[in-house]
């Protein structure tokens, strides 16, 4: 199969091109604008091998679309480009609507136009998988059963509501156009080669350097988390073997609040560097709430994993523990992010907490 993918360059993306280079035999053309948290390395062994194909283009360029659809033939379309960081959404909502909204439509309008010209063999096997976020659905109270596929959407920052609008322009042009859609929702996701403004590596990596660890509120607020790895294989089975026109919610059923996140951090690598000041736990400081602070995700992936026969092959604490010995492998790769954030240029985020 030769897939469309884009934001392969990100965190996500990056490692469903590491796992089809090394699990399957397919092609990936990887449409990739190279924003500020995109990473070539991440790629690995996927970055320069024959099956495997970076494009430098923006998804909400019709005309870049349109040329790249018409040279590389997909077979599907793997959409996960986005911009994903609610803090930054918070701050300046555009580059959300412009990439999320926006960019989504162009991919929907000119595959729409690819797939209609295809041969009939060919447009009967085609497929658009448009990755979205848990988010959509809005928050969970602490006794609220967890979200899954029927789960009304309701989201409440800038970001969700640019990627709750994706996911329902998805579904209608399947509904109003045809396309053969499917639509995938995932809880919060960690691993290697995640740009340090998220959660797992802010802390991480502020922890070894010695600053203050800022958990939003008390600390109580819940996510789900799932291992990056085993995410990628699940989006690989979406594409391979979802049914066209069904939605399938993806978890490792790994609910957490921040601050036990934050301390399972500090234990980690109290454990394989201690730090002669003492237990990192330390570092921890309360700071004001977020706005909109969401209070709780979790999902029910019990469709995906029965349908797809998969299922999660991480639990939370051997993950954090390859995530954590990535990190401290791999010094170079975020020192050099990390001195560009705090010698003034905007590469983090002034308000990263937990």
């Amino acid at each position: 199969m030769r897939i469309l993918l884009t934001g392969g360059c990100g965190f996500i993306g990056s490692a469903v091109i590491r796992h089809m280079i090394r699990a399957t035999d397919h092609h990936i053309v990887n449409i990739d604008k190279m924003t500020y948290a995109a990473s070539r390395d991440a790629l690995e062994d996927g970055l320069d091998h024959p099956r495997h194909l970076i494009v430098i283009a923006d998804i909400a360029d019709h005309a870049a679309m349109t040329a790249a659809f018409e040279t590389h033939q997909p077979d599907a379309v793997m959409h996960l480009a986005a911009e994903t960081h609610v803090d930054r959404s918070i701050d300046g909502p555009g580059p959300f609507i412009q990439s999320n909204i926006v960019g989504t439509y162009v991919l929907l309008d000119v595959a729409r136009t690819y797939w209609a010209g295809l041969p009939a063999e060919r447009k009967a096997t085609f497929r658009f998988h448009h990755v979205s976020t848990d988010e959509v659905f809005g928050a969970l109270g602490p006794n609220d059963a967890p979200f899954d596929e029927t789960t009304p959407y309701d989201p409440r920052s800038p970001y969700s509501a640019s990627k709750a609008a994706s996911d329902h322009l998805v579904r209608a042009w399947h509904h109003t156009y045809g396309l053969p859609t499917l639509v995938s929702n995932t809880t919060n996701n960690f691993g290697p080669w995640q740009f340090p403004e998220k959660l797992i590596p802010l802390v991480t990596l502020n922890a070894l350097e010695g600053r203050e660890l800022p958990v939003y509120g008390d600390g109580s607020n819940m996510r789900d988390w799932l291992f990056v790895d085993d995410h990628a294989e699940a989006l690989t089975l979406v594409l391979e073997r979802g049914k066209i026109g069904e939605t399938y919610a993806i978890s490792a059923r790994q609910p957490r609040t921040n601050l036990q996140v934050v301390h399972a951090i500090c234990a980690a690598l109290d454990a394989r560097v201690p730090d002669p000041a003492g237990p990192r736990s330390r570092l921890i400081r309360f700071v004001a709430d977020r706005p909109g602070h969401d209070f709780r995700y979790e999902i029910d992936p019990s469709k995906a994993e029965a349908a797809l026969d998969w299922k999660a092959g991480h639990d939370f604490e051997h993950g954090l523990a390859r995530t954590v010995d990535w990190y401290l492998d791999n010094r170079a790769w975020w020192e050099s992010i990390r001195a560009k954030r705090y010698s003034g240029e905007r590469l983090g985020h002034k308000k990263d907490a937990a």
